[in-house]
């Protein structure tokens, strides 16, 4: 076994294992043999993906698509948020940056919000 077999081609996640001939990924449940990772490149994955699974890019404008505490506030289902930020270090899981129109700056997670 060499040290590249065990990175998943499709996600370079380090975490993959072994079932058989197959490997996995944990993290994006991909499976292939040692040879299929070999004969095809890796696929660029978007990192930053909505709830419905479009890529999000730096300056999107995105809608919540639930209500979201934030202390004492709660920002509405539909609130429409224009120029986000993605985060390439995470701050507490959430990975976009934004301003909310009378809520002030604000960290997001992409699984809530949707591209608009």
């Amino acid at each position: 076994m060499s040290a590249e077999e065990n990175i998943c081609p499709k996600c370079n996640s380090p975490y993959a294992y072994t079932d058989g001939l197959l490997w996995i990924c944990p993290e994006c449940t991909h499976e292939w043999t040692p040879d299929q990772a070999s004969d095809t490149p890796a696929e660029e994955a978007p990192r930053f993906i909505d709830a419905n699974g479009n890529p999000l890019q730096d300056g999107d404008t995105v809608t919540t698509i639930k209500d979201l505490k934030a202390g004492k506030d709660t920002m509405k289902l539909g609130t429409k948020v224009k120029n986000i930020k993605l985060l390439d270090d995470p701050v507490n899981g959430h990975d976009i940056s934004c301003k909310i129109p009378g809520g002030g700056a604000m960290y997001l997670k992409c699984s809530v919000v949707k591209k608009a």
